[in-house]
C-alpha cells in the first residue's frame, strides 16, 4: 500500500502534522493535545469507522505512539495526556516497545482460513472434496462448504479449483512479518511478540486498518529546533524521490535548511566510510580465511536477526560503523554541541541510535513520511517548492547503499579499485524470510568465502517503513541519483579515519 493514497496513509499523516503544530506553536499543550482526536474526526459523522467515539478512541491511541508514549491501559481511565511531562522535552524520548498494535484499531482478521467464496459453480467433478484429506468439505445448496473444525489448513482444495473460488484468508501483517512475530491476545486480534520482532515495520506498512503504529520523535525534535540553533539533518540516499518527481536533492536541502536545519549531509557520505571499512575487514578476515564469512552491518533489523536466530554469526558481523552513525560521528566532530537528527526510511533505526552498546551521536531519528508532516505543519508546499542548494557530499557508491544490492556492490567496487587480485564472492538477500534462508545457508556452510548483504525490507532502503512512494519509483530514483553523482568511488583514505 505505499505510495497510495489511502485514508490510513492520510490518518497516519495528520497526526503527525497536528503534532508537529502542537510542538512549533502551542501555548497550551495539554489542551491542545487533548483536542486532536476532535480535529481528526470531527462532528457526529464517522468517517472510517462505524462509530465516531471509536474513531477518537483510536485516534487518541495514535496520538500517543506520535509523541513517543505508550498505548494506554484498556480497562483503566487514563487521559491521553497521561505522562507528557516526561515527553514533553527537547531531547529523545522513547517508551519501548517501538512497534505496537492498537488494539481497538485491530479487526482480529482470520490467521489463517480456507473460505469458499460466490466463485463456486458447484461443478459435478468437485475437486475440492476428492481431494481433502479429513472430508472437511461438503456441498450445501449445490455449492462446496469448508467445515472450519475439521480443516487441516493444507490448501489442497484450493490448489485444484477450476473457478479459484477458494480463497486463503491471511493477516495482512502476519503474512509480511518474516519472523513470525504476529500473535493473537484472547479476543483473536494481533499483538507483537517483542521477543522475535526486530523491528523493521513491515507489519505496520501492510495493515489496511492501520492498526499498528511505531514510535515517533517528531515532538522531541521540534521542540529541540525551538530550543537549539544548531540542530545538524543527516539525509539517508532514499530520500530521492520521496516527495514529488520533479523534487532534486538540491530542493531537499533548501526545504530543510527553511524548515531551520543548521546544516544538512548525506548520510551516503558515511557510507563510502563504510563501503571502504567493509572491504578492508573482507580482505583481512574472509580471503585471509579468518572467518568463513563477513556479514553487513548497515541495517539494523537485519543485524538483529542474525543476532536473535542466528547468534553463532555474531563475530562475522562487520564491526564497520552503520552510515547512519558514520555520518552523525563526522558531524559531531566538526559541530560538538550540536544535536543530530537522521531522516530516513527505516523505523528500527530509531532503535539503533538508541542502543547502548555503540554510542550512535545520534539525537533523534524520524522518517520521510514524519518529515512530510512537519514540511506540512510549517506550510512548506513541496509540490511547487523551486528554491535549490547543491548536496554533494557522497560518492555514487555511497549512494547506491539504499537499493538492495547496493551495499554489496559497493564494497565489491572498492575492493577491485584498491587492492590487487582480490575476487569477491557475492550474496545478497531482501526481505526477512529470504535474509534466514541465506543466514541458514551460512550457518551450514554453504556461504563460506561470501560477502553477504542483508536487507530486512523489500528492494533495500527503498522499501523502509517510512517511505512515502511506491519501491518500484524509489528504486528508480535512487538509481539515477546514483548515475548523476560528481564522483563514483570514495577515496582510499576514507578507510583510515578513526570516528571513535
Amino acid at each position: 500500500m505505499r505510495g497510495l493514497d489511502t485514508p490510513v496513509t492520510r490518518l497516519r499523516r495528520q497526526v503527525f502534522k497536528e503534532i508537529a503544530k502542537v510542538a512549533y506553536s502551542s501555548e497550551n499543550i495539554n489542551d491542545d493535545i487533548e483536542a486532536i482526536p476532535y480535529i481528526i474526526s470531527p462532528g457526529d459523522t464517522p468517517h472510517y469507522r462505524e462509530s465516531i467515539y471509536r474513531e477518537r478512541a483510536i485516534a487518541s491511541e495514535r496520538v500517543r505512539l506520535a509523541m513517543g508514549m505508550s498505548l494506554r491501559p484498556e480497562d483503566q481511565p487514563v487521559h491521553i495526556t497521561s505522562g507528557l511531562e516526561e515527553s514533553n522535552i527537547s531531547q529523545k524520548y522513547y517508551e519501548p516497545p517501538l512497534m505496537q498494535v492498537i488494539p481497538s484499531a485491530c479487526n482480529a482478521c482470520d490467521v489463517n482460513k480456507y473460505e469458499v467464496s460466490n466463485q463456486c459453480c458447484g461443478c459435478v467433478a468437485h475437486p475440492c472434496q476428492e481431494v481433502c484429506p479429513t472430508d472437511a468439505i461438503s456441498r450445501i445448496n449445490g455449492h462446496a462448504y469448508i467445515n472450519q473444525k475439521k480443516c487441516i489448513k493444507c490448501g489442497k482444495c484450493k490448489a485444484v479449483c477450476p473457478y479459484d473460488a477458494i480463497a486463503k484468508k491471511i493477516r495482512p501483517c502476519a503474512a509480511a512479518c518474516g519472523v513470525d512475530a504476529i500473535e493473537s491476545d484472547d479476543l483473536g486480534r494481533a499483538c507483537i511478540n517483542t521477543d522475535k520482532c526486530v523491528s523493521c515495520g513491515m507489519c505496520m506498512v501492510n495493515c489496511p486498518f492501520g492498526a499498528i503504529a511505531d514510535k515517533s520523535q517528531i515532538f522531541q525534535l521540534i521542540r529541540a529546533m525551538k530550543k537549539q540553533q544548531n540542530v545538524i539533518a543527516e539525509v539517508a540516499p532514499a530520500i530521492i524521490g520521496q516527495f514529488g518527481e520533479n523534487i532534486s536533492a538540491a530542493n531537499i536541502k533548501a526545504a530543510l535548511l527553511e524548515l531551520g536545519f543548521y546544516k544538512v549531509y548525506e548520510v551516503a557520505m558515511g557510507a563510502d566510510i563504510g563501503a571502504m571499512t567493509e572491504a578492508q575487514h573482507y580482505v583481512e578476515k574472509v580471503v585471509s580465511k579468518e572467518l568463513p564469512f563477513l556479514l553487513t552491518s548497515c541495517c539494523p533489523s537485519w543485524s538483529m536477526l542474525a543476532k536473535k536466530y542466528f547468534p553463532e554469526t555474531i563475530n562475522k558481523i562487520s564491526n564497520a560503523l552503520t552510515p547512519m552513525v558514520a555520518t552523525a560521528r563526522s558531524i559531531k566532530q566538526k559541530y560538538p554541541d550540536c544535536k543530530v537528527v537522521f531522516i530516513g526510511p527505516c523505523a528500527a533505526k530509531k532503535l539503533e541510535a538508541s542502543r547502548k552498546s555503540v554510542r550512535s551521536d545520534v539525537d533523534f531519528v524520524i522518517t520521510f513520511e514524519e518529515l512530510w508532516a512537519m514540511f506540512e505543519a510549517k506550510s512548506i508546499d513541496m509540490d511547487t517548492f523551486t528554491k535549490e542548494i547543491p548536496m554533494n557530499d557522497a560518492t555514487g557508491v555511497g549512494r547506491g547503499y539504499a537499493v538492495s544490492g547496493g551495499v554489496a556492490k559497493a564494497i565489491e567496487k572498492c575492493i577491485h579499485e584498491y587492492y590487487d587480485n582480490i575476487d569477491v564472492l557475492i550474496e545478497n538477500a531482501q526481505g526477512l524470510s529470504e535474509c534466514k534462508k541465506i543466514l541458514m545457508m551460512a550457518k551450514s556452510g554453504k556461504m563460506n568465502g561470501c560477502l553477504i548483504e542483508g536487507m530486512a525490507c523489500p528492494r533495500g532502503c527503498v522499501g523502509g517503513a517510512g517511505t512515502n512512494i511506491v519501491i518500484n519509483r524509489a528504486t528508480a530514483e535512487v538509481k539515477k541519483f546514483v548515475k548523476n553523482s560528481k564522483n563514483a568511488i570514495p577515496e582510499k583514505e576514507l578507510a583510515d579515519i578513526e570516528l571513535l
